[in-house]
Parts: structure tokens; sequence; C-alpha cells
């Protein structure tokens, strides 16, 4: 096996661990897992030391459990602190809906129409084959896993380079546009984590320019992300993920719009769940002033900002250029 087909993306691989956590309710050792599923496996049979693979599960372990995917620790019953033998799994239940849950018509069309880029064929063949491997060692593997895998992909490009980078070490550059500029500038970062919020992806690590910590939306880095030779301490990686999200939340909670919201609009299917009803309004906490005003001008009518004053500024002036636009058009 050469050297490229022993790097799987990322992202796959992480997809490869939940498939296989989730199809076995006694769960998988270390070593079951290292072994046979894709990703892993690929880099064992490459050479990569047992001791290098031990470092990269635990590390995707905590991406997983920072992307709020509850992995399962089960020790030794005699002793719990041995983990030596220790199993993993994702535990279904987990995921399992309350029974006194219902969906609306319109609710079911919207799922039914989301379940379109889903499907039992989404699962990789290097998916189904670590599961393959998984029952060949006697191991029970529960009915089809379905549906763990899209068809088709949401990330940023620069989320696989940024992973690879956080694996090995490896200090990054990027051009990357701050909120509310056109101007792209470059970026020498140590980066630690990848982490989703408000449902978008971020980058956090050690801005080298600054000498800070600082966390980046990857839909703003607008270049490639070039690995440089220059490599960090691993050791700085260690609960860097949830040292971010912490900080996200924070940020968010000292940032909260006032909403009107119409009733029974798609714009009230997404705030609601994220924000708290006031007497006033909707209260909605969010990171990013300039992000938001993208989101918030898009439902058009559906929504008015009440306050921050900054905050419906920034959406007013999408709506005005947006009504620009169209008018541009309609004249040529």
């Amino acid at each position: 096996m050469n050297a490229e087909s022993a790097r799987s993306a990322p992202e796959e691989r992480l997809v490869n661990l939940v498939v296989a956590l989730l199809a076995t309710e006694q769960g998988l050792t270390k070593d079951t897992i290292l072994g046979s599923v894709s990703g892993y496996r690929e880099q064992m049979d490459a050479g990569a030391s047992k001791d290098a693979l031990e470092k990269m599960f635990e590390r995707d372990k905590e991406n997983l459990r920072g992307l709020g995917v509850p992995i399962e620790t089960i020790g030794d019953f005699t002793d719990p602190d041995d983990l030596r033998e220790a199993r993993y799994r994702v535990p279904t239940a987990e995921y399992a809906l309350p029974a006194d849950i219902g969906f609306s018509p319109a609710e079911i069309a919207v799922l039914n129409l989301a379940s379109g880029v889903w499907g039992e064929t989404s699962m990789s063949a290097q998916a189904r084959s670590g599961l393959r491997k998984i029952r060949a060692l006697g191991i029970d593997v529960d009915a089809p896993i379905i549906g763990y895998a899209p068809r088709i992909s949401l990330r940023e490009p620069s989320f696989a380079p940024l992973q690879r980078a956080i694996e090995q070490a490896r200090v990054v550059e990027f051009d990357y546009i701050r909120g509310g500029s056109a101007t792209a500038h470059r970026r020498r970062v140590q980066p630690l984590a990848l982490l989703e919020y408000e449902g978008r992806w971020h980058v956090y690590g050690i801005d080298e320019s600054m000498q800070a910590e600082r966390t980046f939306l990857l839909t703003r880095i607008s270049s490639d992300v070039t690995l440089t030779r220059a490599s960090f301490d691993p050791a700085l990686r260690e609960g860097a993920g949830e040292k971010a999200l912490a900080g996200l939340a924070a940020l968010a909670q000292r940032q909260r719009a006032l909403l009107e919201v119409e009733p029974g609009t798609e714009a009230a299917l997404r705030l609601l769940r994220r924000g708290i009803p006031a007497e006033q309004g909707l209260h909605v906490p969010y990171v990013d002033a300039h992000i938001f005003a993208d989101e918030l001008a898009s439902y058009g009518p559906e929504v008015r900002v009440v306050a921050p004053a900054d905050l419906r500024a920034l959406v007013i002036d999408r709506l005005e250029r947006t009504r620009a636009l169209h008018a541009a058009e309609e004249v040529a």
C-alpha cells in the first residue's frame, strides 16, 4: 500500500469511527478499532506506530465529543480505573427520539426532503469493510447502520488540510478576511482544534503574529491552507476543543439580539431552536455580527431586528444592497 492510499480524509475517518461505535452495543476495544476501522487500519498497514495511532484515536474521541457525539467508555467492572481492555461505543439511546414527540405533515415533508441526501448507499465502502471485519471477529453488529455519512459534503475546502495540520502539529498559513473588511490578511497559526458552533466550522489556535489565542471562521479563509515545515508542541492540543467551545458560548451569551419573528416561517423554525422567548420578542445569542446579519437578511420580512442597533444597521445594509442589485438587473 502506498503512502497516498494510507491517507484518508480526516472527516471520513471520524464518520467511519462513529459508524463502528454505533454498530455494537457491547463496544469495541481500542485494538479492534485501530485494526478494523478505515482511516486507522490503512495507517497501521503503512507502518504507523501503535503509539501514534492511539494518540490519533484519543484526539478523534475528543473532537467527536466536542461535536456532541456521546462516546462511552466501558471499563473493567472490578477495576474501573483500568482502561487497558476498555471498550468504546456510542449508545444508540442517546439518539432515540422521546416517545411523545410527533411531527406535523409539513414537518414530515421537510424531513422527507432532507432524507434525499442520506441513505444506505451513503456509507462508504471503507466503512462497510470495517463492519465486516468487526463481524469476523465474532462481535455482534446491530442491524444496518443507515445514513451516518452524507452523499454531499458541506465542509469548506480548508477543513481537511487544517485537520491534517492539527494531527501533525504543524503550523499553517492562510489568507483571512475579517468581518466587515474586504481585504484579506495573511495569518500564521498553530491550529489546535476544529469545532462546529451555530452550524458553522471554526479553527481554534494560536495566532503567531499576535501571540494570542484566536478562533477563525473557515468560511472566511480565502486561500488554500499551507502546511509549513514548522511544528508546535502537540500537548497544546489537549482540551483545546472544549476551551474554544466554552469561549464561543461565553461570547454568544454576551451578545444577544432581540428579534421579532413571524410565526410559522423558516426564520421561526431556525431561530426558535437557539433563542429564548421574551415578552418583547425572541432573544438570540450570536458570535459574529456580520455572519448573523447575513443569516437574518436572508429571511427577508420574516424577521425584524429590534436590538442592538449595530446589528439592525448591518441587516438593513444587506437588504438595501439586495434591493439595489435587483433594481439594476431589472433596468438591464
